[in-house]
C-alpha cells in the first residue's frame, strides 16, 4: 500500500494503481458484484464500486468522512469476485482509510484504543509484555523463550496476541505447545520480546504503525536461529507471507493448519481417542478465501475418530465471515445498520445439525461463543479449535473447555 499525498479523484486513483495493488481500480466497469457480494454492503452509504464511482467524479472527501469506510471488515469477498481484478480489501479499502486518518478523520473509538495498545504494549489487548508467557506456567512441557536463551529451532512459533493474552484461547496454546512436543519438534517463542505482526492494523489503514512494526519484528526475527515461523493466525500468516516481505523482512511461514497436515503421517497414529462430535468448519477468510486454504483443515478433522463433518450451505469460497476482520468495530457497525455476521454464522452452523464449530484463527473462539450465547445456542453448539479437537484425540487435551 501507499501513503498518498495530495491529488483528488482520478490522480487519487491513479496513484493508488501505482502502488501495485492488482489492477487499477480506474478499470472498473461497475458491474456491481463487489457490492452484492459484500456481507455488509446493504448498510454502507458507499458500497465498494461506488467508492470508486464517488472518488474518480470528485467527491472523496465525501468518502473519507462517512461512517461506512469502517464498515468493511475485510472478507476479501469484493476482491475474489472482481472480473477486472481489482484489489479492493487489500489495496482501495486501506488505502481510503489511510487517506482519511491523514486528512483528520477519526477512526471509531474502539479502533483509536486499539492502535494505542498496539503502540504502547505491543498487542492488541493492552497487555503487559511482561505477562506474554502467562499461558505456559504449569505447563508441563517445557516452553523455550529464545529471547532469553537463544539457540537453533525447527520452529519459531509466534504466538500472537489472542493465543497469549485471552483466556480462552490459552487453552488451545497450551494444547498446541503439547502437540509440538508430542511430535517431537524442536520449538521455541519469544516471550515477552514478541510484538503484534501489525496485519489489523494495516488493513485499518494504520499504515506508519504497521511499518513500525514490521521493522521491530524485523530485527528482533533476524537475530533468531530457525527453520520457519508457524503462526496460529491467519491474520499474522497472510502478513508475514506478502506484507513484510515488501520491507525486506521475508521468513518461511505456515499457518498451524499446513504445518501439522504435512505431518500427518506423524499425527495419525497419535490421533486415536475418539472424538463423538458433528462437526461444522468455518473457514475463514484470510487462509480460505485469500490463500485458497480449504482442504487441508478438513484432513485434519479427517484424522480423529467418533469426528464426523457437515458443510454449512454456505462454505469455502462462498463462506460468511465472521466479522472478525472489523472486530473492534462491533458497535460502530450496528450503530450504522450493519449487523454482527458471527451472530448469523453459528445460526448456519446450528441448521445443520452439528454440535461443534470447528475453528482455525484465535478471533473466532470468543466472536462465535459469545454469538452462540446471543442465539441461545451455547447449549447446542460448542466452539472449538481444530488444535483443541486433535489434543482431546491425542489424549493431550486440557480436562475442560473453559
Amino acid at each position: 500500500m501507499i501513503t498518498l499525498t495530495g491529488g483528488q479523484g482520478t490522480d487519487w486513483l491513479k496513484q493508488l494503481a501505482a502502488s501495485g495493488e492488482g489492477e487499477s481500480p480506474l478499470g472498473c466497469m461497475q458491474c456491481g458484484l463487489c457490492a452484492a457480494s459484500c456481507p455488509l454492503g446493504d448498510a454502507m452509504e458507499y458500497p465498494p464500486r461506488s467508492l470508486i464511482l464517488r472518488a474518480s467524479s470528485g467527491q472523496l472527501e465525501r468518502i473519507l468522512a462517512s461512517p461506512s469506510l469502517w464498515l468493511c471488515v475485510s472478507c476479501y469477498t469484493c476482491s475474489k469476485r472482481c472480473p477486472r481484478g481489482i484489489e479492493l480489501s487489500d489495496g482501495l479499502w486501506p488505502a481510503l482509510r489511510d487517506r482519511a486518518m491523514q486528512e483528520g478523520f477519526q477512526p471509531p473509538a474502539e479502533l483509536q484504543e486499539t492502535f494505542q495498545n498496539v503502540f504502547k504494549y505491543g498487542n492488541t489487548l493492552g497487555k503487559s509484555p511482561r505477562q506474554r508467557l502467562d499461558w505456559a506456567k504449569d505447563l508441563e512441557v517445557r516452553v523455550l523463550d529464545l529471547s532469553k536463551e537463544p539457540r537453533p529451532v525447527e520452529v519459531l512459533w509466534l504466538v500472537g496476541c489472542y493465543p497469549s493474552y485471552y483466556p480462552r484461547n490459552q487453552v488451545v496454546t497450551r494444547a498446541f505447545a503439547r502437540i509440538l512436543t508430542e511430535l517431537g519438534v524442536t520449538w521455541g517463542v519469544l516471550g515477552a520480546k514478541e510484538k503484534a505482526i501489525g496485519e489489523c492494523d494495516r488493513m485499518f489503514g494504520e499504515e506508519g504503525l504497521f511499518e513500525s512494526l514490521v521493522e521491530e519484528n524485523r530485527k528482533l526475527l533476524d537475530r533468531q536461529e530457525f527453520e520457519k515461523i508457524v503462526v496460529l493466525d491467519p491474520h499474522a500468516f497472510r502478513a508475514l507471507q506478502n506484507f513484510y516481505p515488501r520491507f525486506g523482512a521475508w521468513y518461511p511461514v505456515e499457518h498451524y493448519t499446513t504445518f501439522l497436515a504435512e505431518r500427518m503421517g506423524q499425527l495419525q497414529p497419535l490421533v486415536v481417542k475418539p472424538v463423538e462430535a458433528r462437526v461444522n468448519y468455518h473457514d475463514n477468510c484470510c487462509a480460505g478465501r485469500r490463500c485458497g486454504c480449504y482442504d487441508l483443515p478438513r484432513s485434519l478433522l479427517g484424522l480423529i475418530p467418533g469426528l464426523t463433518t457437515v458443510e454449512m450451505s454456505r462454505n469455502r469460497d462462498n463462506a460468511l465471515c465472521c466479522g472478525g476482520g472489523g472486530m473492534w468495530l462491533d458497535a460502530h457497525i450496528v450503530a450504522h445498520g450493519g449487523r454482527r455476521l458471527s451472530d448469523e454464522r453459528v445460526r448456519q452452523a446450528a441448521e445443520t445439525g452439528a454440535d461443534t464449530l470447528a475453528v482455525s484463527c484465535p478471533y473466532e473462539l470468543s466472536r462465535f461463543e459469545d454469538a452462540a450465547k446471543v442465539a441461545g445456542l451455547e447449549e447446542r453448539l460448542k466452539v472449538r479449535d481444530i488444535i483443541e479437537l486433535l489434543a482431546e484425540s491425542m489424549d493431550l487435551g486440557e480436562r475442560s473447555v473453559v
